[in-house]
């Protein structure tokens, strides 16, 4: 029999795998009916209402940088009024806005695709996380803690390619998964919002934004994924690797920021694992750096300062990486009896 094959048949008769699954059918369940539950169709007039409040929104921005441009070239009715400016008219330049107020933003109780549908894919994503994590765990964990390694080595004598195999199946599955969770999820929402809620304006640019985030999430789920699998193999038990992630986060993600901070060193988030991680799913985040901001500065003093995708990607591609090359290792050379 093939040996991707009958990791296939494995990994799927597996009853945790099996349970993690029907937790994310009623996962899927609970979100879309509350959902449902909260929102309704709009009605004309509602929406009539708030398309007039979006164009006066608009008209709105579009008049505060007439007068903003208006006082740099020293129009005295810019003045008049007394209302805040900002010294740079670029900062309430409409085009400059990621996008302008719409519909969508005046409907109050309707559930809109366009607005949310970002953070039902963030849910999503994390849900996928945790079953990335958990299974590539146990999925390793539960065969090395009960000798079923050692009986499939019996029938494949090739330690490193039966553990490629485990890894190969694994990641495959979770990629197979992760594609019909996710078609499945947004089109559900899709469906709610043209019968209970409003769809909402799309463009390619919404689908393609949509897609990016997408596609960095299935990246991270793979990579969680296999830093379980990895863990678990390096610890020889699926409680191996639930264990090195408390640990991680109670000692180095709650105390050690604690110490960083007492300590004042620079720049501290950017020692901690969820903000690249942050970094990688919205492509940057803004951080600030209290240390350079002391009580001996003077004058106007900006911490702050970014994390982009890249680095943030180098950082977990190589944990990833590393964990992944230590349990072959160590797998190649430990006694399995």
């Amino acid at each position: 029999m093939n040996l991707f094959r009958a990791e296939v048949e494995r990994l799927t008769a597996r009853r945790f795998v099996q349970l993690m699954v029907l937790l994310l059918l009623a996962a899927f369940m609970v979100t879309a009916g509350t959902t449902l539950a909260g929102s309704h169709s709009p009605t004309r007039d509602e929406l009539a209402t708030a398309q007039q409040e979006a164009a006066a929104s608009r008209q709105a921005l579009e008049a505060e940088h007439a007068r903003c441009l208006a006082r740099d070239r020293g129009e005295e009715w810019a003045q008049r009024d007394g209302a805040y400016l900002p010294h740079d008219c670029a900062e309430v330049d409409p085009a400059r806005l990621d996008r302008l107020p719409v519909t969508a933003d005046f409907l109050e109780g309707v559930f809109t695709f366009t607005q949310q549908a970002e953070s039902l894919l963030y849910f999503l994503i994390a849900f996928l996380l945790m079953f990335g994590f958990l299974v590539g765990a146990s999925y390793i964990g539960a065969d090395l803690n009960s000798g079923g390694v050692v009986n499939l080595l019996l029938w494949r004598p090739r330690r490193l390619m039966v553990l490629g195999a485990k890894l190969g199946t694994l990641l495959g599955a979770v990629v197979v998964l992760s594609v019909l969770a996710s078609v499945a999820y947004l089109v559900t929402f899709w469906v709610v919002a043209h019968l209970d809620g409003y769809p909402g304006p799309t463009d390619p640019t919404f689908w393609a934004a949509l897609a990016q985030l997408w596609g960095r999430g299935i990246g991270l789920v793979l990579l969680a994924t296999g830093v379980g699998f990895a863990l678990a193999t390096i610890g020889r038990h699926t409680a191996a690797a639930l264990g090195a992630v408390m640990a991680y986060l109670v000692v180095w993600e709650l105390g050690g920021r604690i110490v960083l901070q007492i300590l004042e060193v620079a720049r501290p988030d950017q020692l901690m694992l969820s903000t690249h991680v942050a970094a990688w799913l919205t492509k940057e985040v803004r951080l600030y750096d209290n240390s350079v901001c002391t009580s001996d500065y003077y004058g106007y003093c900006d911490g702050s300062y970014l994390l982009t995708w890249r680095p943030a990607l180098a950082v977990l591609l190589l944990l990833t990486a590393g964990l992944t090359i230590a349990a072959f290792a160590v797998f190649r050379r430990r006694d399995l009896a």
